[in-house]
């Protein structure tokens, strides 16, 4: 199949011309094209080598039997039979989970080898990390990545320059009507096909909904199936049902008293631990949003959680098809709050992604007056409330009430609707969700 650009492209490029880099990690869920961004940069290189530690065990006893960096480093060489040249090779450790060695000897290349290009990935890669008593902080880089967003679906679908013209539109500044509609078309084909590599290729070859779900179907056997391979304390039967438990209450805070096979809270608790380590949920936590930074007034008891991607949710929830993609009423393609999911996915997607980003929600519990504003972000020292709404009507009273209690200047609303501004409300279509980052 034919390679598709994502945008840490971009990132690894600029890794790999930067005179002090460092090791870098690959981090995010499986099946979300790490491996094929690694192999597309690796052919710039004069020298590539590909080490796959689930499928070559003599090299983890290489890495487990050798500290010496050099000495390594002749070992892999001999056994590759490719080249290990400084600025001129590429060393790509995949499924390095399977080596706990391999994840440790990344801070040596550093400090022995510095200008080889060194970088790793693996499919289950923060339960290794976790279990490691030291990770070589200030010695390795990270880059998260994540499934495909819209901008990248755009790109697959050559439709580049129309999102584009969004990019140039603003509250003030409607985009024209006719593109205006055919975005709204093409994010909703986005959040049923959703970003992963598999089922995005499938629809931009061929749009076949049906290929497309049986890809989704088959991801979603594989993300189970590997339940039993998270931690020998939770049972895959359990982690299974809280995964349900997430799906059943997105858009809501969470309820531990939902689980209906007497699970304990902390059974619970350690399952959306492990989900959230593979990458298959993002938490959203609340925030008292008095001040930057967000984290700093969080209540760890109140929290949502979102699935990692709205094609696999849309299979998940079995919501028709035809219905969804027919239908110009957002309120059937929001069933599920897959809307807010979207939005929420987008916000990480288009963030930095050095570091790992922490979606915030609001929410006010007083009798008579209850108020909760979707996403809180952070935009320089200003702190911006974000109400999605599915159609394209709907009060903004917990927006406004927020902006008047925190004394804010203007909130976001997110929406099916054009460019457009409101009395300190901006309004902005889902599909332009880049903009505001």
């Amino acid at each position: 199949m034919k390679y598709l650009y994502r945008q840490v492209d971009k990132e690894l490029f600029e890794w790999k011309a930067n005179q002090n880099r460092k090791p870098l990690l690959i981090r995010g869920a499986r099946q979300i094209g790490k491996s094929s961004s690694i192999r597309q940069l690796g052919k710039t290189f004069e020298h590539y080598i590909e080490i796959n530690f689930e499928n070559s065990p003599q090299f983890v006893s290489i890495f487990e039997s050798e500290p010496d960096i050099n000495q390594l480093c002749a070992l892999i060489e001999a056994e590759s039979k490719i080249q290990i040249s400084e600025g001129q090779t590429l060393l790509f450790l995949d499924e390095v989970q399977a080596c706990p060695a391999a994840i440790a000897a990344l801070r040596y290349f550093y400090e022995k080898k510095p200008h080889l290009h060194v970088v790793a990935t693996g499919s289950l890669l923060e339960f290794a990390i976790a279990e490691l008593p030291t990770f070589g902080v200030g010695r390795i880089s990270s880059l998260y990545m994540y499934p495909f967003s819209f901008e990248e679906f755009m790109l697959a679908m050559n439709e580049s320059r129309i999102y584009e013209m969004s990019m140039q539109s603003t509250d003030n500044k409607a985009l024209n009507q006719v593109i205006h509609q055919k975005l709204n078309k093409l994010f909703k084909a986005f959040m049923v096909v959703g970003g992963m590599p598999e089922a995005v290729k499938t629809y931009v070859e061929k749009p076949d909904w049906l290929a497309v779900a049986k890809i989704q179907a088959e991801l979603m056997t594989t993300f189970e199936d590997d339940f039993g391979k998270y931690k020998k304390r939770v049972s895959a039967i359990r982690i299974r049902e809280v995964f349900r438990m997430v799906v059943a209450q997105t858009g809501q805070v969470f309820s531990y008293n939902q689980s209906f096979s007497g699970l304990t809270n902390l059974q619970i608790k350690d399952s959306l631990d492990l989900l959230e380590k593979a990458g298959l949920i993002r938490t959203i936590t609340h925030s008292a949003s008095n001040g930057i930074p967000l984290g700093s007034e969080i209540n760890p008891k109140k929290r949502k959680f979102i699935f990692f991607d709205t094609g696999l949710l849309f299979q998940i929830l079995g919501l028709p098809l035809t219905d969804l993609l027919i239908s110009n009423d957002w309120e059937v393609i929001n069933k599920g709050a897959i809307a807010e999911v979207a939005v929420g996915l987008e916000l990480i997607k288009y963030a930095p992604n050095y570091q790992k980003y922490d979606l915030f929600f609001w929410q006010r519990d007083k009798a008579g007056s209850q108020a909760e504003v979707d996403y809180v972000i952070q935009k320089g020292d200003k702190l911006i409330p974000i109400e999605v709404k599915a159609g394209t009507r709907g009060s903004m009273q917990s927006m406004f009430l927020f902006l008047n209690e925190k004394q804010r200047d203007f909130g976001i609303r997110i929406s099916q609707e054009n460019f457009g501004v409101l009395p300190q409300v901006k309004i902005i279509p889902i599909y332009a969700l880049k903009g505001i980052m």
